[in-house]
């Protein structure tokens, strides 16, 4: 019979996030500068999609845990979950971690150049057949695997959404391409699984590994088909714009600057 599984640790790791985001918010709102219910929302999805990917039966069926569904807490944790709490972040709740040195000097690793060739390494390196068959074996490296991909997937999509602001050449134009390798990576692995003639791993038969690949190309296209048409939309968006306040007067550097964070 499938149980939940409360790992302490996971636990209060998620415990203090949640805690500290709720402080932070309650400062702000001391301060005048509510965060917005759709903010919250989306951070608050964000705990419970890796509480559920972390604690729940997710990884298991029967008595045999399955390739297919360990994918899906693959993608819950480093792309679903992570989205999500990018999605409830922005300068004015991270303004107290930036300041701690370490944090601050951190930021390089949120520029898409930096971002996305992490992200697609660490989520193609984790599906060798021996790392992953180590992190099976052992729960350190599995904690390990896990951490990394909410982390890196959190910076990958920190890069797009900037709930900081990015390099003065990643305008929305740019975001386009950067959306479309992210998929091809997704794409790409998912097909390996699904015309694999062979299993990879040394606990799945080939069916269910072509049904984990399945899996993945799913996902992907619910998440980031979506994320295409949102950058497709911010390069109509920032253009007109742009355009609207070079038409005023506004100097060519500032327009852009103030379109692509939408304070037009």
């Amino acid at each position: 019979m499938n149980q939940w599984n409360f790992d302490p640790l996971e636990l209060c790791v998620l415990a203090l996030a949640g805690a500290l985001y709720c402080r932070r918010v309650r400062t702000l709102a001391l301060r005048g500068r509510r965060v917005p219910r759709l903010r919250l929302a989306a951070f608050g999805a964000g705990l419970l999609t890796l509480f559920v990917a972390l604690a729940s039966p997710v990884d298991t069926i029967g008595e045999e845990r399955l390739f297919s569904v360990h994918m899906l807490q693959h993608l819950l944790l480093g792309d679903v979950g992570a989205l999500l709490l990018v999605l409830g972040l922005d300068g004015r709740l991270l303004r107290p971690l930036l300041r701690v040195g370490a944090v601050h000097r951190l930021r390089v690793l949120a520029h898409p150049l930096v971002a996305l060739p992490l992200w697609a390494a660490n989520f193609v390196v984790w599906h060798l057949p021996a790392l992953f068959d180590a992190a099976l074996r052992s729960d350190a490296i599995h904690a390990v695997q896990h951490s990394l991909f909410v982390a890196l997937g959190m910076l990958l999509w920190a890069a797009l959404l900037e709930p900081l602001p990015g390099p003065a050449w990643f305008t929305a134009p740019w975001k386009i391409p950067y959306a479309l390798v992210m998929w091809l990576v997704m794409l790409v692995l998912s097909q390996v699984f699904i015309w694999s003639s062979h299993p990879f791993y040394i606990r799945y038969d080939l069916t269910d590994q072509k049904a984990g690949g399945g899996v993945m190309l799913v996902e992907s296209a619910f998440t980031m088909l979506p994320a295409l048409v949102w950058v497709l939309l911010q390069v109509l968006r920032e253009s007109e714009a742009r355009q609207r306040m070079l038409d005023a007067g506004v100097a060519p550097a500032v327009a852009a600057r103030a379109a692509r964070y939408g304070r037009a």
